[in-house]
């Protein structure tokens, strides 16, 4: 069992729901990455998106395509974050997974990627634009180096696709909230808690919605019927608004905190006034 399906195993054990931050490599150095990194292990998170910055990140908003133009300044190779993940697992085990756009993971090639990958401590690789059908190249070097391939649903994902991504897929599924790019939204659709249901009925893989969700109510009332809360751009603002290393790592741990918080209590029973919903 890897580090992805024992923490949704020991969550589910807890009847916890996984929050995972995303956090974009090199925003604004890869030193000041690791520090958030470690800063949100301690705030609660149970797993790790690591996104590799892009130059044309087509599904993102304009706050996630700031934090990547932040980060290309600085030329990040993927050389680079991968020696990033090498010096965050020596003192972490929380699941990581490297979130991103098939053109760097392509460019780099995905035999030596998917092997500096697993050596180097990353437990799965998420990317955006590559469709299950599509994905054969890449599954042929992370299926044998242990790497889980997450792919993503939408609400516009018939029963084939969903059959497709739960058939092709490990680690978990992720569903995206909305249609659209990534951002931070007041309110989510009340059809939302159907479709999730819609995806598990098809998998076994537990279900993790992202997209938009930017509160501690929003993060409760997902983490109410999903496996998962993914948290990206509400969480990059934050760090992009700090003014220093050890600010930006300190409100991104508090932030995480306080939507770590909210998840348990929910679970609990705890009752939450989450406006807009």
């Amino acid at each position: 069992m890897e580090r992805i399906e024992k923490k949704f195993a020991e969550l589910k054990r807890r009847d916890e729901a996984a929050l995972i931050p995303f956090v974009t490599a090199g925003d604004p150095d890869l030193g000041t990455t690791l520090e958030i990194l470690y800063a949100v292990e301690r705030g609660g998170a149970d797993l790790i998106e690591l996104g590799i910055p892009f130059s044309d990140p087509t599904a993102d908003g304009p706050t996630i395509q700031r934090s990547s133009e932040r980060a290309l300044k600085n030329n990040p190779s993927m050389a680079k974050i991968l020696s990033l993940v090498r010096r965050f697992r020596r003192h972490s085990e929380l699941p990581l997974i490297l979130f991103g756009y098939f053109n760097p993971f392509f460019h780099y090639g995905l035999e030596s990627f998917c092997r500096q990958a697993a050596a180097a401590g990353a437990d799965g690789v998420l990317c955006v634009d590559l469709p299950p059908e599509e994905s054969g190249e890449l599954k042929q070097w992370s299926d044998a180096l242990g790497l889980d391939v997450i792919f993503l649903l939408s609400p516009t994902s018939g029963p084939d696709r969903i059959r497709q991504a739960a058939r092709q897929g490990s680690g978990f599924i992720y569903y995206v909230s909305v249609t659209g790019v990534t951002g931070a939204r007041r309110s989510f659709d009340r059809q939302l808690r159907g479709q999730v249901a819609r995806v598990r009925r098809a998998t076994s893989l537990p279900v993790g919605v992202g997209f938009g969700i930017s509160t501690p109510e929003q993060a409760a009332w997902i983490g109410g019927f999903a496996d998962a809360a993914v948290v990206g751009s509400a969480l990059v603002q934050i760090i992009e608004t700090a003014k220093d290393r050890k600010q930006k790592a300190a409100r991104a741990g508090k932030f995480v905190a306080r939507l770590k918080r909210a998840m348990r209590r929910a679970r609990r029973g705890s009752k939450f006034n989450v406006q807009g919903l």
